[in-house]
């Protein structure tokens, strides 16, 4: 039983071309059945499972797959060296436990390695994915540590240091994936054609401001992380053997084993390389200056597609998706309506072009059969270009905007009339109650009264000719209120009191003719002499 399903393990014999069907299991048919057998076979260690528990697990998760059926999918994924088969023990006490002992299965290395990356694929968004900037600034101050201690073999801490090794290789392997999956989501909007509006005003932000960011913090870290690789490339022995002096792992049958990062010359050679350039190649910091320009140079040029007044214009593409989920939602006949009035599938009729027209006896009303032909340009017909070329067009009539801008300005007066005879109507202007544009207009006033006089001891008047109102500041030991509809107005230490130009200020007295003002006996002297002497 089980003699079927040999060959599954992760030998050095495996055929690298062979491992290509590690990923079957992905894209065969029922493949959400396969990725459910191998999610249960890797959500803990060393699980070893026959077909009859795979069944079991598999109707927990609501998918219904019969022990002969789950047997059939593990013997394929045994096939493709997703699994192995598992050594069982013959000896059960009874037929029934023969049925879950019989063809155990458990994931090989590879297998397992496959499906946390496919799973990780399946589960990753489309979005960008923030680049860890942050961990060049740790390595230059690790590979610093690991400088020194290589300086001084005698007190090297073997433990210390490999887990400072460790974690440099572990923090650029992490840095350099994020930096690649973040520009290969750059490069995939940048290609787009219908980025336009809001879109494009949020990705450029998103370009300028973000890999101006991770080109700052590259540039100020990967000096600091070069300069100390060059340093230890003298003393890397050193630290290759206090390396080699931990223990390890051993294969029995004398097979490569996959050490750690940072174990041998060539992973030390690599990572020098990403941040000096290698044999004249290309170094890590410059491609990344030089995917930040390219991004910024197709920036600017989807930018001059959308400013170019020959080009097409805005994009469209919000809003056909806008007009698809509306049909996605219509019945046949709102679809029929919506197709013809979204892309003016109407009937054949004719449109009038208004007095230019060469014959304006065709009108709407006109058929397509008695109608003359209509020129339409070259650049339309063969290139779709709205682009008005040739002479101008006439200047519109301003007539009308006149007309519009003289009744506003008609009524603004009218308003400003009103308010200042209410408030030259008010006269002391302490607990008045006002209309908003009489105390827009008193607010006027008084700040022309302040910007004249620093100094208000004495009264200050202003006037206003053309609204007929003036209005009296001078300083008070209280303040002025005034009430209005939309709230109070306190005016602090200010007096305050309005009326109309060329009239008396309330609480004057009132004014005396010449003959009132020499009525006085004491002033007879001063009287005019046709008054004093009489007739002689």
């Amino acid at each position: 039983m089980g003699g079927g399903y040999f060959g599954g393990g992760d030998g050095p014999e495996d055929d690298p071309d062979e491992r290509r069907d590690l990923f079957k299991y992905v894209t065969v048919d029922n493949a959400a059945e396969y990725l459910a057998i191998m999610d249960h076979f890797t959500q803990t260690l060393l699980t070893d499972l026959s077909a009859a528990e795979v069944s079991e697990a598999l109707a927990h998760r609501g998918i219904a797959l019969s022990p002969e059926e789950a047997e059939a999918r593990c013997a394929s994924l045994v096939r493709w060296k997703n699994l192995m088969p598992s050594a069982r023990d013959p000896r059960v006490p009874t037929v029934a436990a023969l049925r879950y002992t019989r063809a155990r299965f458990q994931v090989t290395r590879l297998g397992g390695t496959v499906h946390r990356q496919v799973t990780k694929v399946l589960q990753m968004r489309d979005g960008a994915r923030e680049v860890a900037r942050e961990l060049l600034g740790s390595m230059a101050a690790l590979l610093s540590k690991i400088l020194h201690q290589a300086r001084h073999p005698r007190t090297i801490d073997a433990e210390s240091l490999a887990a400072d090794v460790t974690t440099v290789f572990t923090n650029q392997s992490y840095f350099a994936d994020s930096i690649r999956d973040f520009y290969a989501y750059l490069s995939s909007v940048l290609v787009r054609y219908d980025l336009a509006g809001e879109e494009y005003a949020s990705f450029k932000g998103l370009l300028l401001e973000y890999v101006h960011l991770i080109d700052t913090d590259v540039s100020r870290h990967s000096p600091a992380v070069l300069q100390c690789l060059e340093d230890l490339q003298p003393v890397l022995d050193q630290v290759l053997s206090a390396l080699d002096s931990l223990p390890g792992l051993a294969s029995a049958d004398g097979a490569l084993v996959e050490r750690l990062p940072g174990r041998q010359h060539s992973d030390w050679a690599e990572l020098l390389a990403w941040y000096s350039g290698g044999d004249g190649g290309m170094s890590g910091p410059v491609q990344l200056r030089a995917a930040a320009e390219s991004a910024l140079g197709q920036l600017l040029t989807n930018a001059r597609r959308m400013l170019t007044p020959g080009g097409t214009g805005g994009a469209r593409r919000s809003d056909l998706m806008h007009l698809a989920g509306l049909f996605a939602q219509a019945g046949v006949e709102e679809a029929h309506r919506g197709f013809s009035a979204a892309f003016g599938a109407y009937p054949a009729r004719h449109v009038s072009f208004g007095p230019e027209e060469a014959d304006p006896r065709d009108t709407a009303s006109t058929s397509w059969w008695d109608a003359g032909p209509v020129d339409v340009p070259v650049s339309l017909r063969e290139r779709g270009d709205r682009t008005a070329r040739g002479r101008t067009s006439r200047v519109p009539d301003p007539g009308m905007d006149i007309t519009r801008l003289q009744e506003e300005a008609a009524q603004e007066l009218t308003a400003r009339l009103a308010a200042g005879a209410e408030l030259a109507a008010a006269g002391v202007l302490d607990g008045t109650h006002l209309t908003p544009a009489a105390r827009d207009l008193l607010l006027e006033l008084v700040s022309i009264a302040l910007a004249k006089e620093l100094s208000l001891s004495e009264a200050v008047r202003v006037d206003d000719i053309d609204l007929n109102v003036a209005v009296d500041v001078a300083e008070s030991d209280t303040d002025t209120v005034i009430r209005s509809d939309d709230g109070d107005t306190t005016l602090s230490y200010l007096a305050l009191n309005a009326f109309a130009c060329g009239g008396s200020r309330p609480g004057d007295a009132p004014e005396k003719s010449t003959a009132d003002a020499y009525a006085d006996p004491a002033d007879a002297d001063r009287q005019p002499p046709s008054a004093a002497g009489g007739t002689q």
